[in-house]
């Protein structure tokens, strides 16, 4: 059986098996992370896993999960972010505004 040996931040060295580790390859290189349950402390412990990482770790036997990023969220959002009057604001609207909304639904919905 194979063993991989991986560094948990409190604990150091830990020997795991395949099934232990949790691999996430993402659509950008990047953002793909493993992560593990470290056996000693029980801490979860996830580490960035660049092209290398990635093949040992298949090679290994971890089942790797694939995971897309959706592309909005690679957009560029231009301007102030939004800021917590803002969210009240809009909250306020929806309230005020709840009256409006009933009045365009069309009959026999409720």
């Amino acid at each position: 059986m194979t063993t991989i040996r991986a560094t948990c931040p409190t604990c150091g060295d830990v020997e795991l098996k395949p099934s232990d580790l949790r691999l996430v390859v993402c659509s950008r290189a990047e953002w793909s992370t493993y992560a593990f349950d470290c056996p000693a402390c029980a801490d979860e412990v996830k580490k960035p896993a660049d092209e290398e990482v990635v093949a040992l770790l298949v090679s290994g036997g971890v089942q790797a999960q694939t995971w897309h990023i959706p592309a909005e969220a690679l957009e560029a959002h231009p301007g102030p972010a939004l800021t917590y009057d803002d969210l009240l604001d809009f909250a306020l609207w929806l309230d005020e505004h709840d009256a409006l909304a009933a009045g365009i639904t069309p009959a026999g919905r409720a």
